[in-house]
């Protein structure tokens, strides 16, 4: 009679056995999806705010536009046409330079619209009105927050340099 116990016994540790390894293999595929929707979480993060460097093939050591997940950074733009200065004042420099902003903006899938900073450097803070009609002219409300300062000096004898940046 001690054969039948033995047997029941030895049947139900294999059941116990195989239970066991049936619920560490489970665990084992959780622990495999856990890691790789980690995997694919950092990835995913990472590919949102690795920048993005554009317009790097210049003669210039700058690129025109960093995009760093929704926000592009633009360089500092002039008042250039046909690769001089426009003439005619401050307010035509100003036009030209958002006008060139623009342009950026458009090139990369933004518009003037998803402006959110824009940092003015003018050579003579008397021009500072005339500026300002050249910027209303370009934008429309709501405008960027905006910052202003005066310089020595800008590249190529510009009066007004312009430099934004956007959200999406």
């Amino acid at each position: 009679m001690k054969l039948p116990v033995i047997a029941s016994s030895l049947i139900l540790g294999v059941g116990l056995m195989g239970a066991a390894v049936a619920q560490a293999e489970q665990s084992m595929d959780q622990k495999q999806q856990l890691t790789e929707q980690a995997s694919t979480s950092v990835v995913a993060t990472q590919s949102k705010t690795t920048p993005i460097f554009y317009g790097t093939d210049g003669a210039l050591p700058f690129s025109k536009a960093v995009r760093a997940g929704n926000t592009l950074y633009l360089s500092g733009e002039l008042g250039m046409k046909d690769g001089k200065v426009v003439e005619g004042g401050v307010r035509q420099e100003t036009e030209q330079a958002l006008d060139n902003i623009n342009k950026t903006l458009l090139s990369y899938g933004y518009q003037s619209s998803d402006l959110v900073k824009c940092m003015v450097m003018l050579t003579d803070m008397e021009d500072f009105a005339e500026f300002n009609e050249g910027y209303k002219a370009k934008l429309a409300k709501p405008y960027p927050v905006r910052s202003a300062f005066a310089v020595a000096d800008l590249a190529l004898g510009a009066k007004v340099e312009i430099e934004c940046m956007a959200v999406k």
